[in-house]
């Protein structure tokens, strides 16, 4: 194995944009936290300060956060040159999203003699600057940019379709493996003070959404859908990130003295059956987790109609999955005013959940995919 005293175990580069805790923070941590002694890991983030996600790696998993090259700056051969010497280290390169293209157009640049390890590119999907629309120089990026990746991994149908159509990756190389969870850890009610420093307000019905407060999540809007009920509903976010102030200002506007921001909590099992709501609002989503782990928790759901939410719900929760801002506070009316609908549509949702999302399938399917990229189909098995 590449640069390791351990030469049993892969030694596995993560390249992120962003290591705040977020949807593909997430995943990436619960299959390192999975996979334990399997594998060694290192991780660098094109941001060095959004870094919050290392506190959800398990003490026993092998990870460091080594001081790499930059990994954010103009394209240029001689950064991409020092990248490449980087890369040499590992036994296997993991990049995600647009944040971390440099890795890949390094890996690209510098070709099959260079003998850097395989490359996996995970697109998880769109930051504010590309919610709407695709920017045509970053799909030409892309395009030339992953002509030599060993895979790339996709958790929506629409992504499949983007990285097929658009980024002109072919059939083989595109993986579309469906984010999983533990579904039965989120059977058991949480403790009522799950979550830190929350006063539930008497008589309201709690909202509560898991998110990285970033311009694309949009939770200024959903601060607004709020607060068209606020005499019976309280708002509950839970994230890090930038758009913070930006939440409390909006929440200020529009008279909700109530929302509580709980910042990074990691384990969401525990918290997330306290939402009689759980609410989306993102401009852009392909697969969200948070989504899955609030139906795993049998939490009814009012979200826009984003990625492949729509078909991710029960059948029954599709009437409230909406196109724009009056249809999300609509939605979040209609789950408030009836106690039995929100029954029934946590139950379909759970039951969704249970059948289609377990953690195994998704486990099973990196795993095959990486051990088979490093030339060891059962390494992480």
């Amino acid at each position: 194995m590449a640069d390791s005293p351990d030469r049993t175990r892969p030694h596995i580069l993560h390249v992120h944009g962003s290591f705040n805790l977020g949807g593909k923070e997430a995943r990436a941590v619960q299959l390192m936290n999975i996979w334990g002694d399997k594998a060694r890991h290192s991780i660098v983030s094109a941001d060095p300060d959004a870094m919050g996600a290392r506190a959800a790696i398990d003490p026993g998993v092998a990870v460091d956060f080594p001081d790499g090259p930059s990994f954010a700056g103009k394209p240029g051969l001689a950064r991409y040159k020092v990248i490449t010497a980087f890369l040499k280290r590992f036994d296997l390169i993991l990049t995600y999203n647009w944040g971390a293209m440099d890795a890949v157009m390094a890996h690209r640049l510098a070709g099959a003699s260079a003998g850097l390890p395989p490359l996996i590119h995970h697109e998880d999907g769109f930051n504010a600057e590309e919610a709407v629309r695709l920017k045509t120089k970053r799909n030409l990026f892309r395009r030339l940019a992953l002509q030599r990746a060993h895979g790339m991994v996709v958790p929506s149908v629409r992504l499949e379709t983007i990285a097929r159509q658009i980024w002109k990756q072919p059939a083989h190389k595109v993986h579309l493996i469906r984010n999983g969870i533990d579904v039965a850890r989120y059977a058991p009610p949480p403790a009522p003070d799950a979550i830190p420093g929350l006063r539930r307000s008497p008589g309201k019905l709690l909202v509560g959404t898991l998110a990285g407060l970033r311009p694309v999540k949009n939770i200024p809007r959903l601060v607004r859908a709020v607060a068209a009920h606020k005499d019976r509903l309280q708002l509950v976010v839970v994230g890090e990130g930038p758009e913070h102030d930006a939440i409390l200002a909006e929440a200020a506007r529009q008279g909700m003295g109530d929302i509580h921001l709980a910042g990074f909590m990691d384990r969401p099992w525990r918290f997330v059956g306290l939402f009689d709501i759980f609410a989306l609002s993102s401009d852009s989503e392909q697969f969200p987790i948070s989504l899955v782990e609030a139906m795993a928790a049998g939490v009814p759901v009012a979200s826009m109609n984003v990625g492949d939410v729509a078909n991710m719900v029960a059948t029954a929760n599709q009437p409230y999955v909406v196109t724009d801002e009056a249809g999300l506070a609509d939605a979040l009316g209609a789950l408030a005013d009836d106690a039995d609908l929100r029954a029934t549509l946590g139950a379909a949702n759970r039951d969704r959940a249970t059948r289609d999302y377990a953690e195994k399938t998704m486990v099973a399917a990196y795993g095959a995919l990486y051990g088979e990229a490093l030339a060891s189909p059962r390494i992480l098995l």
